[in-house]
């Protein structure tokens, strides 16, 4: 069916790639913005780079929509995937495991036979291709290298090596296709062929682009995590016992080690015991206690370091090893001084290590550096970049100011297919009651549709308490909660939404694609503002304050608005899908900000109250 608005997005993106421009491109759901950028870019002839936000989207570019284009448009091009290296097999560090590895489990173990299987035969060693390894398996930090322990040009396998060859392929091939991840790690730290490949290509593009500041955050900043440091200790102590038995003291170099790296996660912790997810901590809430370990984990490592040098010659694994340790120190010692200029510290706790972070605000820097080193088209694109016509929300923190821009609306018929409803009277956020009424509510207008409804919460606090009062409203339901089971597991399970109602945090906001009728009402429990107590947002609104801006208006609303979108986005996903969006905060309708929120929102219809949102969604179970 014909597009007007991917037309003309493609068109646009046509003339930006012919003139080595930048250009951001917001286009609403239904455009068809992935061929409206991969078909121009395919025919320019130019040389491209492809960047989408997960390793899944990576791959279904390269395994089906790139491949589909070039032979519709019959063109040979090469095409190469280019993932972390955590990604990719080690058949060395396959071998040790194989020999030495202390597996958790039994369930570990048959993952690592399966991993032994598979090796035998993979032409990619993209782990990706074993079937039903879990992405956290521990047996996958034990068959793939890291930019640490890589033995490089020393491996026995280095001519084997499946890190060599993607980086190979990548630097021959017409397109490559990269994740946000793996762009703005390897621009850091040189790792993984990204950074060598940049300035050859003469076309850039960046999908789902509303996610790369937050990546390139994560990425470009320094961090220290004892989990490496434990690793570190026990590399040592292996390659110590195997090549260097009785030289030095390595039981005790390893255990003092690993002393200070548990020392410095409990300071990082403070009162905090029981960690579920992942935790983020205010820097100045453990300044103090870390100010204090840091020191003994430099001198730990230092120790270490020195141990190794004294025995470097006897084994290949030990240079590598040594400056492991020394960058080690070298990290302790940077997070013990005080934090650059223009950076923000933190510390990210997981119920089994902590990470110290200090990173940039934004990525303006870099970007505006990338975009000088060498004359290249740069596109970004997305569903949500902002607000307004200029796209400020993410053009201003990703250094774009400069930078054409397109909007284009989906071509979907909202006014039609869509209602929007806010009920009136009903809890504020902050009271105690509102998650419990946001589950009631929930549980009515999912029995009045028969399931096929999602609810979002803006925090995993709230889950539990909106699930209880969900199912005591509507016990006939499925009740699927996030972190019950994977998040794989519970799609499935929620199947075609009949009799199904899931329920789900910010891993459920977008990325998840429902198509026809298996979910036709989505519940938000509350305006997705930024938490005020995040170290990232406090020296963000700092930093708006210094500039005089208002930290309100720039960044907590404009926030808001793209999450609210991505959020809404779930519901209609085809020309004839139909649904009930329900904003179950009563600030959308009494604080003059609520308006510019809801006109962020496809133009969908409204309605006035819950007996005319019940009526809608039986005329849409009618239809089923």
């Amino acid at each position: 069916m014909p597009r007007p608005q991917q037309d003309r997005l493609a068109l646009r993106i046509a003339e930006a790639i012919a003139a080595r421009e930048a250009l951001v491109a917001e286009a609403g759901t239904g455009v068809g913005k992935t061929f409206a950028y991969l078909v121009p870019l395919l025919l320019s002839g130019r040389r491209a780079l492809v960047s989408t936000a997960t390793k899944s989207l990576q791959d279904q570019l390269y395994l089906r929509d790139l491949p589909r284009l070039c032979e519709v448009l019959s063109l040979p091009l090469r095409l190469a995937l280019l993932k972390g290296r955590a990604s990719y097999l080690c058949r060395w560090r396959l071998q040790q495991a194989e020999a030495t590895a202390q597996l958790p489990d039994r369930f570990a173990v048959r993952a690592l036979q399966r991993v032994a299987l598979w090796a035998q035969g993979t032409a990619t060693g993209d782990l990706a291709e074993v079937e039903g390894l879990d992405e956290r398996s521990p047996v996958i930090p034990l068959v793939t290298s890291t930019r640490d322990n890589c033995l490089g040009t020393e491996c026995p396998e280095h001519r084997a090596c499946h890190v060599m060859q993607a980086r190979r392929e990548a630097m021959a091939a017409d397109v490559v296709v990269v994740n946000h991840h793996l762009f703005f790690a390897d621009l850091a730290l040189r790792d993984s062929g990204v950074a060598e490949l940049l300035p050859t290509v003469d076309a850039a593009v960046f999908d789902e682009a509303h996610q790369l500041v937050e990546a390139g955050v994560q990425f470009l900043g320094t961090q220290l995590a004892t989990g490496v440091a434990l690793e570190l200790g026990r590399d040592a102590l292996a390659a110590g016992l195997q090549h260097a038995r009785g030289l030095q003291p390595w039981a005790e170099l390893q255990a003092a080690l690993e002393r200070a790296a548990r020392e410095l996660r409990l300071a990082a912790a403070g009162p905090l015991r029981e960690v579920r997810g992942v935790v983020k901590r205010r820097w100045e809430d453990c300044d103090g206690a870390l100010a204090h370990v840091l020191p003994t984990l430099a001198d730990a490592a230092r120790e270490l370091a020195d141990a190794i040098a004294g025995v470097a010659e006897t084994a290949p694994d030990f240079p590598r090893l040594e400056q492991r340790a020394r960058t080690l120190a070298a990290l302790a010692g940077h997070f013990a001084e005080g934090a650059e200029a223009g950076h923000v510290r933190w510390v990210d706790l997981t119920p089994h290590q902590a990470r110290l972070v200090e990173s940039p605000l934004d990525i303006r820097e870099m970007m505006q550096g990338q975009r000088a080193a060498a004359p290249k088209a740069w596109v970004f694109t997305s569903a949500t970049l902002g607000d307004d016509d200029t796209l400020s929300w993410f053009t201003r923190r990703a250094g774009l100011d400069d930078a054409a821009t397109l909007r284009v609306g989906s071509p979907f018929d909202y006014a039609a297919n869509a209602r929007v409803w806010v009920p009136r009277p009903f809890p504020l956020p902050n009271a105690a009651q509102h998650p419990g009424a946001v589950g009631a509510l929930a549980g009515r207008l999912a029995r009045a549709l028969g399931g096929r409804t999602f609810v979002l919460t803006t925090t995993l606090r709230a889950l539990p308490q909106v699930a209880d009062a969900l199912a005591a409203v509507a016990p006939e339901l499925t009740l699927l909660v996030q972190g019950s089971e994977p998040r794989r597991a519970l799609l499935q399970r929620y199947g075609d939404g009949r009799g199904a109602v899931l329920v789900g945090s910010a891993s459920f906001w977008e990325g998840i694609d429902m198509p026809g009728d298996a979910l036709q009402c989505v519940l938000i429990d509350k305006l997705p503002f930024p938490p005020p107590g995040d170290p990232l947002v406090e020296a963000r609104v700092r930093q708006l304050r210094d500039g005089g801006r208002s930290p309100f208006d720039d960044y907590f609303v404009a926030e808001a608005a793209v999450s609210l979108k991505q959020g809404a986005g779930r519901l209609i996903r085809t020309e004839t899908d139909r649904g009930l969006l329900v904003l179950c905060d009563p600030r959308v309708t009494q604080m003059a900000y609520g308006r510019r929120l809801l006109a962020a929102l496809p133009p969908m219809g409204r309605l006035a109250d819950e007996a005319a949102a019940l009526a809608w969604l039986e005329e849409l179970a009618a239809a089923h």
